[in-house]
């Protein structure tokens, strides 16, 4: 099956053309076309992304990408015959689009563009493809089985049988949630974030220390330069009992570590400037800020985990989300992987982040389970 995906839930327009086979037995995918268009220069000015902003910029982006994406392509010379067309029109055999969770101006660009596609593009072409309505976090959560994952080839030799059950972990810029995977079709969620995801706290951080727009890769790669263990920052809800997630202290013991940190700065250089011409300089203060709060963030992260893993007997982890693209993040996930003895599942780093493919693959599976979702924005979508 051949699925045209789109996906404008926040700052990226994507599209893809991607093929699907396997039924829910063994689902693999091929990426034929994948094209993601990214408003970080148009956000990076505010700090943020603007919703209005995103919206205009989809409406801007998607019919230009939409063209490129259905491009006729040249045949093989060699094998063509004669009285064939010398160019192929790409075949789309299901429509898909993310409906939520996301922003409601910018899902609502690409759910409109769906439905005019359908109404119409396809339609006067006298196709009648079915249009599947796509949960974002599903996306994620499906997107292991993309081309170039972590331990693709255990999967290819094994089958789900190697994965199931499953602990999987979605960490994005607005989620953070925790869930234990029968199958495909079932799961149930173990705990969420009560106040900031992992992303949000990333990126507030980086706002604090000054970093650009976005955050989270600002963050990480500061923190290769500091210390992890400078600052010995809290792990919020680490000791809970229960699988929920809570980031909002954390944030506010690194705003407080800075502020009382410039006051001691501002001390410190002035008894050091009644002394000496030569300027004052806090060496790697910032790195090592940036360290410690990542160090803190992936202690909690792997402890539940771990403990998810061990109390539901589960056979892997399956991690997923845009904050899943931090390196230190996954080294240490693949790390206590291989320490308790269960495989290793992440998505290739262009998958991390949003992207049409993965929606490509969630519509897949939701259209063989018969599953479809309604085809309006729903920004408060959950799993």
């Amino acid at each position: 099956m051949k699925i045209l995906a789109i996906e404008t839930s926040c700052d990226e327009t994507a599209l893809a053309l991607v093929e699907a086979n396997g039924g829910l037995r063994l689902p693999h995918f091929k990426v034929l076309k994948n094209f993601v268009s990214s408003q970080i220069a148009v956000h990076r000015p505010w700090g943020g992304v603007v919703p209005n902003l995103a919206k205009r910029e989809h409406l801007k982006n998607l019919p230009i990408i939409f063209q490129i994406i259905m491009k006729p392509e040249l045949k093989n010379k060699k094998t063509l015959r004669i009285h064939q067309p010398l160019f192929l029109i790409p075949k789309v055999e299901a429509l898909a689009v993310t409906v939520g969770p996301g922003l409601e101006p910018a899902l609502w660009t690409g759910i409109n563009f769906a439905k005019d596609l359908k109404a119409n593009y396809f339609s006067s072409a006298g196709q009648k493809i079915p249009l599947v309505g796509v949960n974002h976090l599903e996306g994620h959560l499906y997107s292991f089985l993309l081309p170039g994952a972590v331990n693709e080839k255990v999967y290819k030799k094994f089958g789900l049988k190697a994965i199931f059950p499953a602990i999987a972990l979605i960490i994005s810029g607005g989620h953070t949630v925790l869930l234990c995977l029968e199958s495909l079709a079932k799961w149930k969620k173990l705990g969420e974030t009560r106040d900031d995801a992992a992303g949000e706290a990333f990126d507030k951080v980086a706002r604090m220390l000054g970093l650009s727009y976005p955050g989270g890769p600002e963050v990480e790669k500061a923190a290769k330069k500091g210390n992890p263990k400078a600052i010995l920052f809290p792990r919020p809800m680490f000791y809970a009992k229960n699988y929920d997630f809570s980031f909002s202290g954390l944030k506010t013991a690194v705003l407080y570590f800075i502020r009382d940190a410039k006051q001691q700065m501002h001390s410190n250089a002035a008894k050091y400037l009644s002394r000496h011409s030569h300027p004052f300089v806090v060496s790697n203060r910032d790195a090592d800020i940036a360290a410690s709060f990542q160090s803190a963030v992936i202690d909690v992260l792997v402890a539940k985990t771990i403990r998810a893993v061990r109390e539901f007997h589960a056979k892997s982890i399956l991690l997923s989300g845009g904050v899943a693209a931090n390196k230190k993040i996954r080294t240490a996930f693949r790390s206590e992987s291989r320490k308790i003895g269960v495989y290793f599942f992440a998505p290739s780093i262009v998958f991390n982040t949003d992207n049409a493919v993965m929606i490509a693959a969630a519509a897949y599976i939701n259209y063989l389970r018969k599953k479809n979702r309604s085809l309006r924005a729903q920004s408060n979508l959950s799993l």
